[in-house]
């Protein structure tokens, strides 16, 4: 397939781990974070850290939305749901992530909510039409990839008047994301440290730069002195970032570099721009997993669209609820821990009983680690087998 099948190839694969092993700098260490957790999945899928030269580290970064999406908004979902009586539609990744009181959305389904796994925003508007005496609710999360449809299908409830829809929104935005990384107390401690990890650049989300360009991580790299390269999601992909990143840092530069040209352009997507500007403006502050309160790193819909704004319509004060103390998802999602670090994974935490949220979406960085055997780095002690009598 046009775009797939050349970005695979292993030969090909092959001469860019040795142009890579080439360039490194033998005297040094490189530690690159994919903030995106389609890259993870990549690297994890096709085994692009076994190509690379032991100096050349990965970092795994926030990852994907649903990863991110603390338990107090999967706990705002809930109680929609359980209180509130609604259909509450949301994306099937989502149904998974643990909440408060052993609940998760799936969780509080069998308890008699009515809960709906859908596609797109569409499906729940749609549903709304079909159902005009229930309030639906779609719970609305993901970068700045997902957010152009449920701001679509926002001007198609206004314009149609569907009184009974409305949004839970939970989009987040990704430059800030990256920002509050560097910023954290946590990194600067580990660059403070003798040995700790410095993350010397990035590759740049894909399908997000699509919307957004490339122009939103200029300033970044310029501050904070940290080369971006953007990258498409095929293993070629990510390995040709990395090598423009090595190249970048053995010349003390740190730009914006656009390795994806075949879908994105600087400025990106100006009409899927504009009518996200339409539809929402910026939140003061919102919580991230793993991250806590990033500034000015979120959306919410506008006043004009009040009426199909599920946090007007259904008021409730937003609680904050920590983790899992034994979980160690915020340090994963910060770059600060590896999932194999974590006592809980591949143990009570596995793809199909997720402790919490990295395990659950197959782009985050637990369940891509696991489900493609990258955690066999593990020392793993068997038992003695007993001679056959």
């Amino acid at each position: 397939m046009k775009y797939m099948t050349e970005f695979r190839d292993a030969e090909l694969a092959q001469q860019l781990a040795q142009r890579i092993a080439a360039e490194a700098d033998p005297a040094r260490e490189y530690h690159f974070m994919e903030f995106c957790g389609g890259h993870t999945h990549a690297i994890s899928r096709y085994g692009v850290a076994d190509l690379l030269p032991p100096n050349v580290q990965m970092v795994h970064g926030p990852g994907c939305p649903v990863c991110v999406l603390p338990i107090g908004r999967i706990d705002q979902a809930i109680r929609l749901a359980l209180d509130h009586g609604v259909i509450l539609c949301a994306y099937g990744d989502t149904l998974r992530v643990p909440a408060s009181d052993g609940l998760s959305l799936l969780k509080a389904k069998a308890q008699g909510a009515d809960v709906r796994m859908v596609y797109s925003p569409a499906d729940a508007l749609a549903l709304a039409q079909r159902h005009p005496d229930r309030q639906v609710v779609f719970f609305a999360i993901g970068f700045e990839t997902t957010t152009p449809p449920t701001a679509l299908v926002l001007k198609s409830a206004k314009a149609a008047q569907v009184d009974n829809f409305s949004v839970l929104c939970c989009h987040v935005l990704t430059p800030p994301a990256i920002v509050h990384v560097l910023s954290s107390e946590q990194h600067r401690q580990i660059e403070r440290e003798a040995g700790g990890v410095r993350l010397d650049g990035f590759v740049g989300p894909a399908h997000v730069s699509i919307i957004i360009g490339t122009e939103p991580y200029d300033g970044f790299a310029r501050d904070h002195a940290k080369p971006v390269v953007v990258a498409g999601f095929e293993p070629l992909d990510v390995m040709q970032a990395i090598a423009m990143l090595v190249r970048q840092v053995n010349e003390g530069r740190h730009e914006v570099e656009n390795e994806f040209t075949r879908a994105v352009v600087p400025g990106g997507n100006k009409a899927a721009q504009a009518v996200v500007d339409e539809v929402f403006t910026l939140r003061d502050s919102f919580e991230w997993r793993g991250l806590g309160e990033v500034p000015s790193s979120a959306l919410r819909l506008r006043p004009e669209y009040a009426a199909w704004d599920a946090e007007v319509k259904f008021p409730s004060e937003y609680r904050s609820v920590p983790d899992h103390k034994q979980c160690d998802c915020g340090a994963i999602l910060r770059g600060v821990k590896k999932p194999q670090d974590c006592k809980l994974f591949g143990t009570v935490c596995t793809p199909e009983t997720p402790m919490g949220s990295c395990m659950v979406s197959s782009e985050g960085a637990c369940a891509a680690h696991y489900s493609f055997g990258r955690w066999r780095d593990i020392p793993i002690v068997s038992a003695p087998v007993s001679a056959p009598a």
